[in-house]
This record gives structure tokens, sequence and C-alpha cells, in this order.
């Protein structure tokens, strides 16, 4: 009887519908943006600023549409729920939320279905718009080509943008075009039928603004899976400058000559001590562990025999070795070879093993070990599961729940698209390689577009291993504002860069969020692949927010131009060329006009505080107001900025730009003879911690002279 009755209901609905006999629900969100539902099955969704409009059919009659409004992990919203028959009951939602124009899409399959459904899946749609998406391993960008696996972002000539994504089952969802040229997200064909109660979930999100879509984007899709995205010093890697022996290192699958490998990693920890500066940690590549059917551990070519260090090279213990060297580990990992024996012991998919008991194992080995750091390399390669529903989800669950239960973060190798969206569901995977092995020149582009995907969800980007006296790779490595890792040969490290980017004591200074491509630049790239490209870090004090672009050519054209506004900057700036040392006041309005030269360009932007007065800070970092060296900078009408100190360190100079000569206090620690250019307009102020290792002082424009300075210097007191 009840399914003659449900039969019926749809059967009058239908009736009433082509009648006109039942109205539209309807529902806003944000802004203006309006979702409406018809009982003949078409939704639709309207962004009123924009006139954008998205439209699409159930493609059966609707019943039981209901309006509700609540909240979760992402907001206040109200949703429009309803029930249909197509070749299965489904049930589905939209859900539009009250503080950001996001809607969120649920369809669930009640009694199990076919995979035949995608919900949403519009004929209607904002067209004619520039895409960017993200496919294959380390989920290089591509703006004239189409990955199902992706998230989908859209953008105009005014930057303004939308972002199609899945919200669920990320490593079996599918986002792309029907054949008849519809827009939809569902589950993947290779997959047959859904299970009894699956569900899926699509994630729809407009902004004005490139950067502010994959931001808004990001912060909705973390908060729904509920992860607490790690701050840029959230574990070792990110925290401290590190050592790699990985593809492109100087040790990868060899020693120094004449010593072991043993020998070799502490005789890099030697040449840190050194340069006194602290090493973070080391990370040990896929030569540690034993490989293919002899379990030799200069297999380069198989898989896992056993992930225990190779008694060979370490023929103490991993922990003794680690004891000895005195820093933190991370330890690399492939997948596990056909003849290893973990085959027969664990229950496993693919070329990994999802039993929960290895990685318990496994995570209790590392930890014992003194490691702190988990990487999982070769992910959309060798290293994964047979494709189903369940089994990718499985491995990736276990191996962040094994590493969180001992403490361990994680970080992602060889990743694809599917893999960055898995990742907004765990907490300590914290880094994600946004670049292929050994960075150089060639993989900047990759790289920037790739670190904005990896950002927006929560994960810090790493561009992988580089020679620190590659001022370029290293400056780009510290604006990433994730790990900063070096592969040098013992004897020719880099002091002075490596000072750039560390405190002595190998704490990296860095922004707070990672340098990725301003919105002009997503623009160039989508229809001129040599167009010059232009990236941006910040570090954020409120109303004072500086900024530092980096800029290089991809063919004829080498010079720079963008304008401050683009940056969010709506008063006059003080843009300073770090490596030629000047700079000069810039308008929002105005257009910048830099000459990159041979190679890249590096700029400053300081806003101008109400003191008349724009910081620069630590011009000895390549991130001069990064926290770990200015913890703390306000103005209102005097500056007050706050100077870390690393033990050894004696003295730090405080530049920035100032009309008149300025005047300065120290309120703890002491400070030097301030130097002051009349021409430039810049001054110096060597700075002395206190006893608790910091220093504050206060800079504001001076009224009178007291002393008389000597030439071109003036005394450091306060009038």
């Amino acid at each position: 009887m009840s399914g003659t009755k449900s039969v019926s209901l749809l059967v009058l609905l239908a009736l009433l519908t082509s009648w006109g006999g039942i109205a539209s629900t309807n529902i806003g969100g944000a802004a203006g943006l309006a979702v409406s539902v018809d009982p003949s099955g078409t939704y639709e969704v309207y962004v009123a600023d924009l006139g954008w409009r998205f439209s699409g059919s159930i493609g059966a009659p609707l019943v039981n549409v209901a309006v509700a409004s609540g909240g979760d992990a992402a907001g206040n919203y109200s949703e429009i729920s309803f029930d249909f028959v197509s070749d299965a009951a489904r049930h589905a939602a939209i859900r539009a939320y009250g503080n950001h124009q996001t809607l969120l899409f649920t369809v669930t399959s009640p009694n199990g279905s076919p995979n035949s459904f995608s919900f949403p899946k519009w004929n209607q749609f904002p067209r004619n718009l520039d895409r960017l998406t993200y496919a294959g391993i380390f989920a290089p960008p591509s703006f004239n080509s189409s990955s199902d696996e992706s998230p989908w972002i859209f953008f105009d000539s005014s930057a303004n943008a939308f972002i199609l994504s899945p919200a669920a089952n990320f490593m079996a969802s599918q986002t792309g075009y029907s054949a008849n040229g519809e827009l939809q997200s569902g589950i993947s064909p290779k997959i047959a039928a859904l299970p009894q109660g699956f569900q899926h979930q699509t994630l729809l999100v407009v902004e004005r603004g490139i950067n502010r879509a994959f931001d808004t984007w990001g912060q909705t899709l973390t908060a729904l899976q509920g992860k607490t995205r790690p701050a840029n010093d959230a574990d070792r890697s990110l925290k401290y400058v590190g050592y790699w022996t990985d593809n492109g290192a100087s040790y990868y699958y060899k020693t120094a000559p004449s010593l072991s490998y043993e020998d070799t990693l502490a005789a890099v920890k030697s040449d840190f001590d050194r340069m006194a500066i602290g090493l973070g940690y080391i990370q040990l590549d896929s030569w540690f562990y034993p490989k293919g059917a002899s379990g030799l551990w200069n297999d380069g070519g198989s898989g896992i025999y056993q992930y225990t260090a190779s008694p060979t090279l370490f023929p103490g213990s991993l922990s003794a070795f680690q004891q000895r060297v005195g820093v933190s580990l991370i330890t690399h990992a492939r997948w596990i070879d056909p003849s290893s024996p973990y085959r027969q012991l664990y229950k496993m998919s693919g070329n990994v093993v999802t039993d929960m008991a290895y990685w318990r194992a496994v995570a209790a080995y590392l930890s014992s070990s003194g490691v702190g750091t988990y990487e999982q390399d070769w992910l959309d390669d060798k290293a994964h599961t047979d494709f189903n529903l369940t089994d990718a989800d499985t491995f990736l669950n276990n191996m962040a729940s094994g590493m969180a239960q001992r403490g361990l973060t994680m970080q992602y190798c060889m990743a694809s698209p599917r893999h960055f969206l898995q990742g907004s569901r765990y907490n300590n995977l914290t880094t994600i390689r946004t670049s292929a092995d050994r960075f150089v020149r060639a993989r900047w582009t990759e790289f920037l577009y790739t670190s904005r995907l990896a950002s927006a969800l929560g994960i810090w980007p790493f561009t992988d291993v580089l020679l620190s006296r590659e001022t370029e790779n290293l400056l780009l490595a510290t604006l990433s504002a994730g790990p900063v890792g070096i592969g040098d040969a013992i004897g020719t490290e880099s002091r002075d860069n490596l000072l750039r980017s560390v405190r002595r004591d190998g704490v990296i200074v860095k922004p707070d969020v990672p340098v990725t491509p301003i919105d002009s630049s997503f623009q160039n790239a989508a229809h001129a692949p040599d167009a010059v490209q232009l990236a941006a870090a910040s570090t954020d004090f409120g109303e004072l927010r500086t900024y530092y672009l980096f800029a290089y050519g991809q063919g004829s054209n080498v010079q720079a131009k963008f304008s401050t506004s683009e940056l969010g900057l709506d008063s006059p700036t003080y843009v300073y060329d770090y490596f030629a040392g000047a700079g000069r006041v810039v308008n929002p309005s105005e257009t910048v006009a830099a000459p990159i030269g041979d190679s890249s360009l590096y700029l400053i932007a300081a806003p101008i505080g109400p003191s008349g007065i724009a910081v620069l800070g630590d011009l000895g970092q390549f991130v001069s107001m990064g926290k770990k060296r200015i913890p703390s900078l306000t103005d209102n009408g005097k500056v007050h900025l706050t100077i870390a100190f690393a033990d050894g360190e004696q003295t730090r100079v405080i530049s920035g730009y100032s009309p008149v000569r300025p005047a300065v206090k120290a309120m703890s620690g002491s400070t030097g003879a301030l130097i002051y250019d009349p021409v430039t307009k810049l001054f110096q102020i060597p700075v002395m911690p206190g006893p608790d290792g910091t220093a504050t002082i206060r800079i504001r424009k001076r009224t009178r002279l007291t002393v008389a300075p000597p030439a071109g210097q003036s005394p450091a007191i306060e009038n």
C-alpha cells in the first residue's frame, strides 16, 4: 500500500504542477543570493549582485518539500529539502548560508540506488568564463583543460568567481560536464551502485575576487569537515629549517665520500653547529628502509619490504641515530612491495595497507625513534588503494588516526587533487608538496598556483628541497610560509642566505599566509601563458598589513604592473625594492610599473599608518615583518613594535619610512643611534634585547631637536 500511495502522490503532484496549482519554494542567502525549488523538479540559484543564474532539473516531480533553518560548523543557514523518485527513491536538500554566498547540495539514497544521478546538474550556469582545474601528480594547474577530480574554479574579467567542488567522498567524486554540456557534481561513473543510506555533498561558493573565493571555499570546507587548521609553526617542519635527503638533495641514495650514512648526517648537524644556526630536523628518504624481495636499502625501484630502518645503514637503531644527532626526524614511505610479509599480516587494498593495526604499529615505531612527521609519498602513483567507495577513505583515515594517536604530523607527497581535498579532514596533515622533485625556477608557476589550492584547504605548501645558495628559491620557500628544507653538500651552505630566512635558532621568519598569485595573475595566466607572474604573501597586524610581492617574467614581458588596491590597501603605502634597497610612496589608485630585470623582483609593501610612518621591519630577513621577528605592531599616531631575538642575537636593525626625521624610545631593551636619510626618507634603528629576549620601541615624528646629531644621524631620544 505504501508504494501505491507514493506513486499516487507523485501523479497528483505532477497534475497540480501542470495546472500551476503549487508555487515554488524559496529561500535567501547572503548578499541577495536566492534559491528557488519548483514542485516540477526544477531548481535555481540566482546571484543578484552578479546577475549569475544556475538552474537545472531533477527530472521528476518533488514531494515532501520543506523549509528549515539552523546552523552548522560553516554558519547559520536556510535549507529546502525534498524527496523524489527517478530510477530510485532519493532525498535532497539545498542549504544557503547567511554569512557568505555559499550553497551546500546534499543527495541521499535511502534504499541504495544505481550511480546514475548527479546533484547539482545545471543546464544553465554562467558561461564564457575562464576556468582553472588541477590534475594528476602534485596537482599542477591548468587553464585550458578539465580535470574531473579537481574543484572547478571559474572567473570573469572583473575577478568575480565561483568554485564548484565535492564536499564529501573526495576520493571517489567527480566534477565536470555531462554529455549534454551540463555542469554537474557527483560520484565517478567507475562506481556502478550506491549503498543504502549513501550521501553525497557538493559545495558552490560565489565571491567577488578569485583569492577571496578560494579562501571562502576552503574555510567552509574545512569547517564542514571539522578540521582545525594548523598554525604556520604547528610542527618542527613548519617552525624550523630542516635538512632533506630526497631526490635532488646531495645525499639522496649516496653518502659523503668515505662516510657512512649515519656519519654523513651527523656531519650535516655539525655544519649547522659550526654556522651557529639551529637545525630543526633531518628528513630520511626512501633509502632508509629495506625494499624489494631482497630487502636492500638501495633498491631504488621497489616498494617497502619492511618499514624499519635498514640495519645495514643503522646498525644500532633509528632511535640511537636520532639521539646521536639530537634533532627530530621526518621519515618517508613508499608503497608496499609485492614481496613484503605485510601482505600476509595485514588487510590491504591495492599497494597499501588499510589495516589499523599496521598504522598503530608504524606510528609506535616512529614515535619511539624520535620521528615527528610521517611523509607518505607516491600517493597518486603506486601508493593507492583499489578504486571504490571505501578503501581510500579507510587507508587515509587510519593513517591519520594512527599518527595522531602518537602525536605525529603528516606530509603528503605526489598527491592528486583528490588527496588535497581529502586533506581537509585531518588536523595532523600539516604540509603537502606543491612542486615536483627538486625546487628550481621551472617549478615556480606550478608551485604558486597549487599552493593556492593547498593553503585554501588549511595545508601548508612545501617547495621540496633546494640549495641554500639559491637565493630566489630560498626566498620563495620562506614566502611559502611552509617548510624550508635544504640539501646542500657538507660545507657548501650559504650562512648569509640562511640567516635571511631564519633566526640563529633556526626558527623560520615567515609570513602569516603563503605566497600565491594575485587575482590579475590568474586572469593573465588564463590568456597569456608567458605573462608576468606576480604573487603575494602578507603579515597581518590588523589595520596594518604588510605585503611581500614576488614577480618574475615567463616570456618577453619583463615588467610587473599592479596597484596596491589589488592587495586590499586603500591608503598610501611605501613600496620597497628589497634587493635594490630603494622605494617610494604609492597611492592605492596608482599603477606601479616595476622592471623585473634579469630574473625576479621582490617588493615589500608597508602601510603608512596614522603616524605617517611605514615600518619595513628587519630587512636582515626576507620576511621583514614576520611575527617570529616582529610579534606585534600598532600605530595610533605613534608606532609601537616588539622585536624578538634568538639566543646569541645581540642587535637587529629596524627600518622604515618617515617624511621627517622620527624620534624613537625604547620601552624595553635598548636602542642605538637612529640613522635617517633626508633624501630617501628612510630610517634605521639598531635595537638590543632586554633580559627576556625581546625589545619594545616607540617611534613618532620628531617635533624638536634637543641635541645636534652627527651628520646623517639623529640621537635615539624621545622629544
